[in-house]
């Protein structure tokens, strides 16, 4: 940047701090005069706006702390754009050494003859600037070291040589362990009438079914299933977890879908602690968008990866999270309402495809039919989230054209993260895959208030794979699906994506969301930007380290970009536009550039063919692994030309971030390494790196801003880019801020989140639209493609702003090759194939002139042809070469990977430069091996300038192997160093040398190896006459770049030592500057024991003894003459004096080796230890002037805050005497909250263990929850306190912000306080009285404690060759013993303090009063409360566990007490077994899965060390019971009193005390201590006793001075289960503790009772005494009339077990019904928990009943009755039993809204009540899934207990005893067959009496009628004739 800005004005002031080997700066600045002239008019190219100012305002604060802009750190600052300057700042940088300066000086060669300038006075500066870096480096310690052990490496220090990788081996594509463990408990408001749910839970493939629960729309199941795989991670994330519930599904029919869920595995890994707990899945139904939400699941869901723990809170009696909708199963920030979206996914065409297809067959049609065809037939196969759309299918096209939309419907935001992209190669026999690309939608959207939805494209996407030539089986298949690093270019393919939300109300929406595949319209050529001409050139510096198995053919190297240079198997051209991509397409292209460029450029152009691999050559022998080629002089040069659609811009964004990031990256590690080495000043360092990003993210800002409009671009594009800028934006703001609040103890949190800043970055740096594809290197033999390396192609693109261009590119980059594909993976995968050092540019062809600037100068370019000069050179010959002699300084590695059987190795080092390499002599037997051995390479050969090289040496490859007496020796692993230069005419002398030993990383593939302590100095040798007369004749004929003599040309190298060993031969030992400073250190080893040794070689161990060793020096224990009868040590402490470094870093690894003792003197190694750091033991006296409590006086402990009393003594009321009015405060507040509820105190007779540990876990969830809330609420404290210091940058954004965030944590305070008053409003648990608590450890008690090595160390012994990732060997499979002991080292002479001390045993050394280790007689009593997610056993799902206990010998298996079909058993058993430490002092508890058939299988163990916890000062024997008494659940459980257990620790720990004062005190040491001094026996009578103040202070035990720890309190301990079938994952936990009591003290009581409660009977009796607007059903067959035939059914636990119904009212007309039915459920309920207990066998064929625990709710459904149909279900309600809404006093007042507000009506328990009568409402769903009101119902409810139900009984219905009245209903409902008459007349007379009055009436008068017309003829004849 400045120099851009020199280039610019050609005139700038610079003033720069410097910095010293730690990167902090100095106060020292250097103040920079630079001028420049342009040369050949390429400076000022840009417009002043474009770039930063530097800041003027360099105040002293600023400069000090900021490792600014100018520093080496950044990347190639130091090249100007045109790269012509003739000046450069000098950069000064890291290189682990001290301050080194740098000075970079006639760069520029741009013509022949400029090589005449004078730089010698430069030099001169540059000494005077070493001097003063010399002045400052004085003040620091000559032996300070810097790990430098990845970052020096790989730091980047000019700008010539990029980083190398150090992790070779590719990680992804292996396959690993995951557990997917789902519980599903519960669903509820499932939509649809009266349905039998079941819940279908799918994970990819595998699906499992949950038991069918009946009739009812909320089941409770809590069923646990779990799934394992073993897949690569990226084919397990993708994975769909689908739930669904079906309804009434059984075996003949699949029943019907209601609906489903669906989230991918890495939306629930990507959670924290991976996993949700406790959620609510909201169910939608697929063929139907418009419907809502189909109901709610909650569910567990977690996965689990080896090695990840999971901590689940505590499951002991949760209180149902009623709340669903603020505890959906969402991950943050997504929300509640997720509307349906329509996915488009657009294949436009592709180009580019490898033939699928042998040729032979073709060429047969050929023959036959005479037309040539395309050898592939592609379509194209879209995935997401669990559904697949194909295109068409374009028969044998290699440039196939689809433009065809494939459409998905899923509601968004979406829980599936990708979607999957493939070309598939349709074929009669089986479809393959030809390329696979994912789309990652968080990638290409943005869900921020200024968001967009997901968008992509027009764009091109790269597809990479397997090689492309065919074979039938092709053995990398796998790279085209998509796992794995694709190892050669497979197609590329146009595709959009676009994504539209629904609009669920509008009619003519299509319902179903089922994939559909529609046209699509062509899109123009033009939409994916410009076509323009690309230019690719690399240059081969080096080829060495190639593999000796391709050593013997000549070998070549190819570089191809896309198909381009790929000439075995890259393009198929396409048989119908066969010659179109060499004259139509690009014709057009090749003309505009023509016209574009200058006349000279035409011409060259227009040959400019590519050539794309080195010519073949047979590689040399460097020793016998490895060949190397012999490009000396020559550099053999390749170069492709290539047309790409131009969108560099995407790759210089990506890039600008990208080295935001690095840059960013690089500082924090340094951090971390400052902070690990405990060096001074974090803070400025970290200060300095958060300045450099603000700087960073503001000029990314600047440059960005011009590319905001911009033609060409997608929509992605433009939202992207205006997303980064708000990012980079606010990232920058937030840096700053960051930046002011770093203080020395924040560092750490404050790197967190710079942590937080670093994932960001390369988050939005990863660009989701392509446009060049990558490069392949690929080394050939013999025609067949051997190795490879992958280059982005954004890291080597050229760019005139130096931000944007890429990392590599004009740089020399050592790349190493690596197998292809599975082939990589494991052993082969880690040998080096070949190294490369190789020169990559690729830009414009029209920028092309730059294109060599990056080589080390001193080279003449040699072109193919003679014609045209313009030609890329296809060789280089350096005329210029330096000549150097290299020391490797190999002083030691420690941690070295165990290669051999005996658990050791034999290591040696091979060192590589360039084309040399040596081997250090090999070392037997052990893992840290101290060489100190100098190898000195002479005579290397490097070309290119010398201040260049002097910049930027290659780096040295150390390789490890392990020598083996047959075979060839095993690689162990490799590091990577960069040497110290000294160049001929500097001095050899401080600060820079002699260099210091430092430390690197060893890498196995991607794992750790070890470390080595090594230094590396590289020396120029100087000229003698002859050669510089010679050069001097050189110059003259052929003008070659001049040679300097620099005036210090005559010094010679510093001398090299003889070997000073006669012992050790030729071998030349590390010279004494280099070697650290040592001192004299005694080191004490406690001996006590050897533990669990396995047998070698089938014999047993007998006599073992311990061999300890450390740096050459050590000691033997003594010898265990019988291991059997006793594996103590008989001379406990033993001691040896050694010469150790003084710097603590620098401390050799100590090593314990055990030997077992064998006849005839023989000895075999049975095992070994190293232990890598001693600074843990090393000896420190204890601070006389802090703690000084002696001086203090009295001083008073108070264990309440209560005002003191007086000045010296705070008196101290324990909760055992807490005050009644308190108590009655208590009640009050309780009654307030709960309603009128009556509280009972609780009686001491109720009380059990149970009621303790359930009192416990209730705090324990307490606590979890205030340390939740607090969290939360200082997170949203420092969020404020950032934005509103940011506020005045951008406020409206930040306080939008803010406000969000208040109000989002309001909501979730509130959600929480709601869920608080809930539980406390109904509260179940007796009282909160005083309840005696434990405490209950949500892990094991050793990770509390620190694994109870006080005093005590277990070291592991290993034997056996370490494994690797892939044979998923465990470091526990190759421990073959422990051994117990302690280290403890000092410098000597010690003071004589310590040793005057009184009572000071001089054999003992430092481990003074310690336990002798006689062999002693133990009772252990193993408490085994309940185990909870145990992994099932059996295939039903579940598991049958029972306990099984091992102790040395004994065993106790709990077999005929199994427990049947529970996966969360509660065992509650106590165990004793009487054991003998040492012999017997591991404890095993296992739980087995029981079976009829067969042998039981072990589900999962956990082992706990007894002998540790037996003597650690923690007092692990027996837990310290908060409160004291003599009777009850509570009892005291140790043999010994408080007062006896104080007196033994204060006597043991040599302390005053303690003293029983009167007034409840009592004085130890000078703490006093009150508390009371009463207790009550059985009798209740009280007496005096000490009791309560002795427990008092063993409960402050920590408080005393000098001999005070954390003594364990009564306590249940939560321990994971493992198996070692599948390590690393948890099998379940259990709760559980262990009591030890030495058998020569009094006798324990005996064990409490912790067996689990029985359920307590009850009895419920409902009686239905009314109904009322009951909706109407039937339609009267006579007259239509709308009626119901009412009854009532209910139950309680389920279904089949215990349904009841009343009778019948028949013919309701109103809806009202009366009937008197009394329903009497008896059942067994734990009040503890909440659970109804139903024993039943679960089918026919079960063995026995299993035990279901099931809330308590009691179901009431409404039916109409029909004679010969199915009856109907109209409505129902569901209460549960613990919080119901209380019923209303008349049927009006009942409503909806008694459901409806289920949560803020005041709620009942039955329990507490006893008896409650009123309405409650019956509801069922609408056709629109409304809830309506289908009738109310008056009911009691009277819950008895049995015994009162035995004392009263009561008749099912209305029968005796207790009888009630018959209802008094209306007639009607008599049936009408028994009284017809009397119905008929009901029925019809009493509707239609008016109608049959009328109509009688008619009839008579028809009838009248009739009669009248009948009888008049008759009348009137007689009238006429004769009357």
């Amino acid at each position: 940047m400045v120099l851009q800005k020199v280039a610019e004005e050609g005139h700038l002031e610079l003033t720069d701090t410097l910095i010293d080997d730690n990167n902090m700066s100095i106060k020292t600045s250097v103040t920079i005069d630079i001028r420049y002239q342009p040369m050949d008019g390429t400076g000022g190219m840009w417009s002043d706006g474009e770039f930063l100012d530097v800041p003027d305002d360099r105040d002293g604060l600023f400069a000090f702390e900021t490792d600014s802009l100018l520093s080496g750190q950044s990347h190639g600052s130091g090249t100007s754009p045109g790269r012509s300057l003739q000046g450069s700042i000098p950069t000064f940088r890291k290189a682990g050494r001290g301050v080194f300066s740098a000075m970079k000086l006639g760069k520029a060669k741009s013509s022949k003859d400029d090589h005449k300038r004078g730089d010698e006075p430069a030099i001169l500066e540059m000494e005077d600037l070493d001097k003063k870096a010399m002045r400052l480096a004085g003040m620091l310690e000559p032996d300070t070291i810097s790990l430098a052990s990845v970052t020096a490496v790989t730091t980047n220090v000019s700008n010539k040589r990029s980083k190398p990788d150090i992790k070779m081996e590719p990680s992804s594509g292996r396959p690993v362990d995951y557990q997917i463990s789902i519980t599903v408990i519960e669903a509820r408001q499932l939509i649809g009438l009266n349905m039998d749910p079941v819940v279908c839970v799918e994970v990819g493939d595998d699906k499992k079914y949950t038991s069918m629960k009946e009739s009812t729309n909320c089941p409770y199941y809590n069923e646990y299933f779990v799934f394992d795989f073993h897949v690569p991670p990226d084919v397990m994330f993708d994975k769909i977890i689908k739930l669904s519930v079906i309804h009434s599904k059984n075996l003949l029919r699949s029943g019907t879908l209601v609906g489903t869920f669906k989230m991918d595995v890495g939306t629930v890994y990507s959670q924290p602690e991976h996993q949700f707990y406790h959620k609510w899945a909201i169910l939608s139904d697929p063929d139907d968008i418009t419907a809502g939400c189909k109901g709610y699941v909650k569910c567990d869901i977690a996965v689990v990866g080896k090695g990840d723990n999971i901590k689940t809170p505590h499951k002991a009696n949760e209180t149902d999270e009623d709340d669903i909708e603020g505890n959906l199963l969402l991950p943050e920030g997504i929300p509640a309402e997720r509307q349906w979206a329509r996915f488009y996914v657009k294949i436009h065409r592709a180009e580019g495809l490898p033939k699928m297809n042998t040729s032979i067959m073709a060429n047969v049609k050929k023959a036959f039919i005479g037309e040539n065809r395309d050898l592939v037939d592609p379509y194209v196969q879209v995935q997401f989230s669990g559904q697949k759309g194909k295109t068409s299918v374009q028969k044998s096209s290699y440039e196939p054209i689809w433009n065809e939309q494939v459409i998905f419907t899923e509601l968004f935001p979406p829980l599936c993260k990708r979607i999957k992209v493939q070309i598939r190669d349709s074929d009669k026999v089986n479809d393959v895959a030809i390329g696979t690309h994912f789309i990652d939608l968080r990638k290409i959207s943005n869900d921020g208030d200024k968001g967009f939805l997901p968008t992509l494209g027009p764009a091109w996407v790269n597809m990479y794979g397997s090689t492309r030539q065919y074979t039938l089986m092709d053995e990398h298949q796998d790279l085209n699906d998509g796992l794995g690093e694709g190892v050669s270019f497979r197609a590329r393919l146009l595709i959009s994506v676009a994504v539209e939300i629904l609009d669920t109300t509008s009619p003519e929406i299509i319902c179903s969301t089922d994939v559909q595949v529609e046209p699509v319209s062509n899109i123009s050529e033009s939409a994916t930007g410009k076509m323009e001409e690309f230019f690719l050139f690399g240059s081969f510096l080096e080829a060495t380290m190639i593999d000796r198995k391709i050593g013997d053919k000549p070998i070549s190297f190819e570089i191809t970009i896309g198909n381009y240079g790929n000439h075995i198997d890259g393009v198929s051209k396409s048989s119908s536009v066969k010659k179109k991509k060499k004259e139509g397409e690009n014709q057009e292209e090749e003309n505009e550039l023509i016209q574009n460029s200058s006349e000279d450029e035409a011409d060259e152009d227009a040959d400019l063919t590519s050539v794309s691999s080195t010519p073949p050559m047979k590689p040399f022998i460097t020793d016998r692994n490895y060949f190397h080629l012999p490009y000396f002089e020559k550099k053999p040069c390749v170069y492709i030309k290539s047309w790409w659609q131009d969108q560099r811009r995407r790759l210089y964004n990506s890039n600008m971030m990208d080295k935001i990031a690095d840059k960013l990256e690089e500082g924090l590690n340094d951090v971390q390494e400052v902070i690990k080495t405990e060096k001074a000043f974090p803070e400025r360092r970290l200060r300095g790196v958060l300045e450099e990003l603000s700087i960073g993210c503001s000029r990314y800002v600047t440059l960005a801003n011009k590319d905001v409009n911009l033609a060409g671009r997608t929509k992605l594009d433009r939202e992207r880019l205006k997303s980064c800028m708000r990012e980079m934006d606010s990232m920058g703001q937030q840096a700053k801020q960051i930046r002011t609040q770093v203080k020395k103890n924040t560092v750490k949190e404050k790197l967190k989140l710079a942590q937080n800043f670093l994932q960001r970055l390369r988050f939005l740096a990863d660009e989701p639209q392509h446009s060049i594809p990558d490069v392949f290197i690929w080394m050939m033999s013999n025609n067949k493609r051997i190795a490879y390396a992958r280059i982005p192609s954004k890291d080597i693109l050229y760019s005139v702003v130096d931000e944007e261009t890429g990392k590599d590119c004009g740089k020399v980059k050592a790349v190493f090759l690596k197998l292809p594909g599975k082939k990589g993976f494991g052993p082969a995968g880690w040998t080096v194939q070949a190294k490369l050092e190789l020169y990559l540019w690729l830009g414009l062809n029209k920028s092309r002139k730059n294109f060599l600037h990056g080589l080390p100068n001193g080279f003449e370019e040699i072109r193919a042809t003679k014609m045209g000069h313009g030609l890329p050179p296809v060789t280089l010959v350096y005329d210029m070469k330096q000549v150097f002699q290299l020391r490797a300084h190999m002083y030691q590695a420690r941690s070295l990977f165990a290669a051999d059987s005996s658990g050791l190795s034999d290591p040696f080092a091979r060192v590589f430069f360039s084309s040399q390499s040596q081997v250090t002599e090999v070392l037997n037997e052990t893992l840290c091996p101290t060489w100190d051995q100098l190898l000195v390479f002479d005579d290397v050969e490097l070309f290119g300038e010398a201040t260049e090289l002097r910049d930027d040496p290659p780096i040295i490859v150390v390789e490890f192997y392990d020598q083996d007496t047959v075979g060839k020796a095993e690689f162990i692993g490799r590091t990577f160093a960069k040497p110290t230069i000294k160049m001929r005419d500097e001095p050899y002398g401080p600060p820079r040398f002699p260099p210091q030993l430092e430390y690197y990383q060893i890498y196995r593939g991607n794992s750790i190896a070890g470390e080595l302590l090594a230094a590396f100095e590289l020396l120029q040798i100087p000229f003698d006459a002859e050669e510089i007369r010679r050069a001097l004749i050189a110059v003259h004929d052929f003008a070659v770049p001049q040679i300097k003599v620099g005036q210090g040309g005559r010094a010679d190298l510093p001398p090299l030592e003889g070997p000073t060993d006669s012992e050790r031969g030729p071998i030349l030992p590390v010279p004494l500057g280099i070697r650290p400073v040592l001192s004299r250190y005694r080191i004490e080893v406690l001996f006590w024991g050897l533990r669990d040794l396995k047998r070698i070689n089938l014999a047993q161990v007998d006599r073992p003894r311990v061999d300890i060793e450390c740096a050459g020096r050590g000691v033997q224990s003594a010898l265990i003459q019988n291991y059997k009868k006793n594996p103590n040590f008989s001379t406990l402490v033993k001691w040896f004096e050694v010469d150790l470094p003084e710097n603590e870093l620098l401390h050799p690894p100590l090593n314990i080796r055990v030997v077992d003792c064998r006849a005839f003197g023989r000895y075999i190694l049975v095992g070994s230890h190293a232990v890598s750091t001693l600074r843990h033991y090393i000896y420190s006296p204890p601070d006389k002037s802090c703690n000084n409590w002696a001086t203090a006086g009295d001083v008073s402990v108070s264990l309440e805050a209560e005002p003191p009393i007086r000045k010296m003594d705070t008196v101290v009321k324990l909760d055992a005497n807490e005050d009644e009015s308190d108590k009655e405060k208590k009640k009050k507040k309780k009654k307030k909250k709960g309603g009128a509820e009556e509280e009972e105190e609780t009686d001491e007779r109720v009380l059990d263990w149970w009621s303790k540990y359930f009192a416990s876990i209730e705090t324990l969830k307490e606590n979890l929850r205030s340390q939740e809330a607090a969290q939360a609420e200082a997170e949203e404290r420092e969020d404020l306190e950032i934005a509103a210091e940011a506020a005045d940058i951008r406020p409206d954004d930040l306080h939008l912000k803010g406000s969000k965030m208040k109000e989002r944590f309001k909501e979730k305070k509130s959600s929480k306080q709601k869920r608080s008053q809930a539980a406390d409003g109904s509260e179940k648990r007796p009282p909160k009285a005083r309840v005696d608590e434990l405490v209950v450890y949500n892990r094991e008690l050793e990770s509390e404690y620190g694994n109870f090595e006080d005093w005590l160390h277990t070291f592991n012994l290993y034997r056996g060759k370490a494994g690797d990732d892939d044979e998923h060997a465990l470091d526990d499979d190759r421990i073959v013993g422990r051994f117990k002991g302690s280290l403890c080292m000092y410098k000597v002479p010690l003071s004589q303090e310590i040793t005057r001390e009184a009572g000071y045993d001089p054999n003992m050394g430092m481990f003074q009063s310690i336990p002798h280790n006689d062999p002693i007689h133990v009772l252990v009593r193993v408490y085994v409360v309940r185990a909870t997610d145990l992994h099932p056993a059996d295939i039903n799902g579940k598991a049958d566990p029972y306990v099984v206990i091992k102790l040395g010998k004994s065993e106790v298996k709990d077999k005929e007490n199994y427990i049947s079909k529970q996966l969360n058993p509660v065992f509650g058993k106590s165990f004793d077994i009487e054991a003998t430490f040492p012999m017997e002092s591991m404890l095993t508890v296992s739980v087995y899965d029981w079976d009829l058939v067969g042998t039981d299988d072990l589900i999962g163990e956990t082992k706990i060390d007894l002998e540790n916890r037996f003597y650690s000062k923690f007092r692990a024997t027996c837990g310290i019971a908060s409160n004291y008494s003599m009777h009850g659940y509570n009892i005291w459980r140790d043999p010994m009193k408080p007062s006896q257990i104080l007196a033994k620790l204060c006597k043991e720990g040599k302390i005053d005390g303690p003293h029983y004062g009167p007034g409840g005190k009592v004085k130890v040491a000078n703490r006093i201590f009150t508390g009371a001094t009463e207790i009550e026996d059985e009798n209740g009578l009280k007496k005096q006793t000490e009791e309560h103040l002795a427990l008092s202070v063993l409960n402050h035990w920590e408080e005393i001075p000098r001999v005070g720890c954390k003594l364990v309190p009564e306590h249940v301990e939560t321990r994971p289960l493992l198996n070692p079938d599948k390590p690393g994952i948890e099998q379940g936990r259990l709760e559980m503790w262990v009591d030890m009591f030495p058998m020569d003290m009094p006798a324990p009581g005996p064990a409490i009772d912790i067996s689990p409660r029985k359920p307590k009977r009850y009895e419920l009796r409902v009686i239905i005494w009314n109904t009322d607007e009951v909706i109407l059903e039937d339609d009267d067959y006579f007259t239509g009339e709308k009626s119901s035939d009412i009854f009532v059914r209910g139950w309680l636990k389920g279904q089949q077990e215990d349904k009841q119904d009343t009778d019948v009212h028949y013919h309701s007309l109103t809806g009202e019904g009366n009937f008197n039915w009394r329903f009497v459920f008896p059942f067994d309920y734990l009040v503890a928990e909440e659970k109804i207990i139903i024993s039943k066998k679960e089918s026919m064929f079960s063995w026995d009943e299993t035990e279901y625990k099931i809330p308590p709710r009691l179901t009431m459904q409404v039916w109409d009755a029909d004679h010969f149909s199915a009856d109907d279900f109209l409505g129902a309600i569901e209460l549960d039993l613990n919080r119901f809404p209380r019923g209303a006093k008349t049927a009006k007042q009942c409503n909806l809204d008694m459901i409806r507000n289920e949560q803020e009506l005041p709620t009942i328990s039955i329990f507490k009540q006893k008896r409650v009568k009123g309405w409650w409402p019956f509801v069922a769903r609408d056709e629109n899934d409304e809830m309506e009101l289908t009738g109310k119902v008056e009911a009691e409810l009277h819950l008895v207990t049995a015994e009162e139900a035995e004392k009263s009984p009561v008749g099912l219905g209305r029968n005796e005893p207790d009888p009630l009245e018959k209802p008094n209903r209306p007639d009607t409902s008599l049936m009408w067959f028994l009284g017809p008459l009397k119905s008929l007349r009901y029925f019809i007379w009493h509707n239609y009496r008016w109608l049959i009055l009328k109509a009688l009436g008619l009839i008579l008068l028809l009838l009248m009628l009739g009669l009248f017309l009948y009888s008049i003829p008759g009348y009137l004849v007689k009238k006429i004739l004769g009357a």
